[in-house]
């Protein structure tokens, strides 16, 4: 199996998962021209894409989904309360999936699961071929012993690090915008994240990715020394996904 990030942050969000004959784009928050765009950089046609899966129906995750979907006739899944919130009712290869009923599209097997986020029926995701497992995890508010099931024994983890507790605090959000990143519904900061790294099983994760980062309240090196203490890793271990150029192809075997 072999992993990307598009980009990932407030401004657009997309994931590439692939195995064998099978890529799969987890959300598809940019524009449908900026998504084949960004597609053709990684070397993936947009007929390539076999499915689209949405975690939850904020724009920066689903802003390009319903035009890519209708273009180039590619089912898309999300859970019903993502679909209910969403302006997909005209979307006729939109397909329901609920949260912790695991599923498979050709040879990727898919497991969702819920996770506390402001959304209507928001979901995360676990990919296996049978033997790799890949967490996705962003879009979350707090740690819950589920999510540290879900993710325990992953290979490979691509984890939500939004903002440093100090930098959002000291920042010029005003107090309502602070209080709902930094609400248990809002996003993970830095400390919660390598938080879940010391709760799960790690015995297997070779490959970490720090994922929306926010531009104005974090930086790539405080993620990065956050996660690499909680593991023991060096701090270069620690990958980040940027907004504007994302992170390339990592082959997980």
């Amino acid at each position: 199996m072999r992993i990307a990030s598009l980009g990932s942050g407030s401004r657009g969000n997309a994931t590439l998962v692939q195995h064998e004959q099978t890529t799969l784009l987890v959300d598809c928050g940019f524009s449908l021209r900026e998504t084949e765009r960004r597609l053709d950089e990684y070397g993936v046609a947009a007929s390539d894409i076999d499915a689209v899966l949405v975690t939850h129906e904020h724009g920066d995750h689903i802003r390009g989904a319903g035009a890519f979907c209708r273009k180039h006739a590619t089912p898309l899944y999300m859970t019903h309360g993502t679909y209910r919130a969403s302006d997909m009712f005209e979307q006729s290869s939109c397909l329901e999936i609920m949260a912790s009923e695991s599923f498979a599209i050709k040879d990727i097997s898919i497991l969702p699961f819920a996770v506390p986020h402001d959304a209507a029926e928001p979901c995360q995701f676990v990919f296996s071929d049978g033997d790799i497992r890949i967490g996705l995890l962003t879009d979350t508010g707090m740690i819950t012993p589920h999510i540290v099931d879900m993710l325990s024994g992953c290979h490979a983890l691509l984890l939500e690090c939004n903002h440093d507790l100090d930098m959002l605090q000291q920042g010029e959000y005003p107090p309502s915008l602070k209080q709902r990143v930094g609400g248990d519904y809002g996003h993970l900061n830095n400390s919660q994240a390598a938080s879940l790294l010391g709760q799960m099983d790690c015995s297997r994760l070779c490959y970490v990715a720090a994922m929306h980062l926010s531009d104005k309240n974090n930086k790539p090196s405080l993620a990065r020394q956050a996660l690499s203490k909680a593991l023991n890793w060096r701090v270069n271990d620690i990958l980040v996904a940027d907004q504007d150029n994302g992170l390339d192809w990592f082959l997980l075997n």
